[in-house]
């Protein structure tokens, strides 16, 4: 099961010199993803157990709009292992004027985790 949310990062995001977004921000998003996902499949919130990994790879500021995807890579009788990634899909061209942007020919990966959450069987509804 896969997921995918679209969003802009706004300037209340930016948290750094340069209207840098912090990488907070980008886990925020992995956890709202991984919520959807535990509702689609087990009709519960579910908890946030532990990331495995957390890869920053390139910056993100405000203006720019990410899709943030998630797929469950792994069921077992009550975790949940899943691959998240964070792609920039446009960015902001102050360069050219105040609100000028481009849409990227092609994505730029900025973040990817593998993460755990878990499901209390007691709270489970459906299983896909």
């Amino acid at each position: 099961m896969k997921t995918v949310h679209r969003l802009r990062m706004s300037y209340a995001d930016a948290h750094y010199g340069g209207n840098l977004v912090d990488g907070a921000r980008i886990m925020a998003l992995f956890g709202d993803v991984a919520t959807e996902l535990l509702i689609r499949n087990d009709g519960d919130e579910g908890l946030f157990r532990a990331y495995e990994t957390v890869e920053f790879l390139a910056p993100v500021h405000a203006g720019d709009f990410l899709e943030v995807e998630g797929e469950i890579i792994h069921c077992g009788n009550t975790s949940r292992k899943i691959a998240f990634s964070c792609w920039k899909v446009i960015k902001p061209r102050p360069d050219i004027n105040d609100s000028a942007a481009d849409f990227l020919a092609e994505k730029e990966l900025v973040s990817r985790a593998v993460g755990t959450c878990v499901v209390l069987k007691e709270k489970m509804r459906c299983r896909n």
